[in-house]
């Protein structure tokens, strides 16, 4: 990541907790430079993604069933002076395929979706359908590991122990996660539907174990340690989140 990629369009400070997918993207949109991406993003909401991603020239689709987020995402988006860029569709993953016509995006995103829907591998098949050929998906989900460490560390042992044993990962009743995802299950979801992996990282390493009064004045340190431990294992196996980019053929 060059330094002029430490600030997401706007001006905005790189966020620790975002570096690692920001960097994955900006890589592979300047794999194109110049071009003006379709970009799709599922469950968008209020637009954290697609705002940048139109700043920098591209046009998203944003579908969310939300219609407070959407009214969120066209205020930012009026805002930023993109939205001409941006297009909001009130949807779900069940009707995706009416709503985007298939094999027509360069990019999609499919972030901290898999998690709550109620099919995670038949939303999977729809939201790669959207791909056009050579197209690329942007896959963030939580990972398990996370949430095992979280709560051992925490002292809740037994929870702990649930949360490695349980096949969706939840650590209890109270759990508001519906699913959490193995590296193994993720990337076995997205071969069976078709997709090359290409990357893997883990997102928020350590953003979330540092203390925030810590975290507020590390600047760039924090951003650089993210990165230099997103692809690498074992630091990355234990990260809040995993982010996969993968290719449809």
């Amino acid at each position: 990541m060059s330094p002029d990629d430490r600030f997401v369009p706007g001006g905005a400070a790189l966020s620790a907790r975002t570096a690692a997918v920001w960097s994955v993207l900006y890589g592979e949109l300047g794999r194109r430079p110049g071009a003006e991406l379709s970009i799709v993003d599922v469950g968008g909401g209020t637009g954290g993604f697609a705002v940048p991603l139109a700043q920098l020239g591209h046009v998203v689709t944003v579908v969310d069933p939300s219609p407070d987020a959407l009214a969120t995402l066209d205020r930012r988006a009026q805002t930023a002076d993109v939205a001409d860029r941006i297009r909001a569709i009130q949807g779900d993953t069940d009707t995706l395929l009416d709503l985007v016509a298939p094999d027509s995006a360069d990019l999609v995103l499919c972030h901290s979706l898999l998690e709550v829907v109620d099919d995670p591998e038949r939303t999977l098949r729809r939201v790669a359908a959207v791909l056009r050929a050579g197209g690329c998906l942007s896959v963030l989900v939580a990972n398990r590991a996370a949430a095992v460490l979280a709560r051992a560390l925490g002292g809740h042992f037994a929870e702990a122990q649930r949360a490695l044993a349980d096949p969706e990962g939840r650590w209890g009743d109270g759990d508001g996660s519906t699913r959490r995802f193995d590296t193994g299950r993720i990337l076995a979801m997205l071969d069976g539907v078709g997709l090359s992996v290409e990357q893997l990282h883990g997102v928020r390493v350590v953003a979330d174990l540092v203390p925030g009064a810590v975290a507020d004045g590390a600047g760039e340190s924090l951003v650089d340690v993210e990165l230099a431990l997103a692809a690498v294992s074992p630091y990355r196996d234990i990260a809040t989140q995993l982010h996969v980019l993968a290719r449809k053929p």
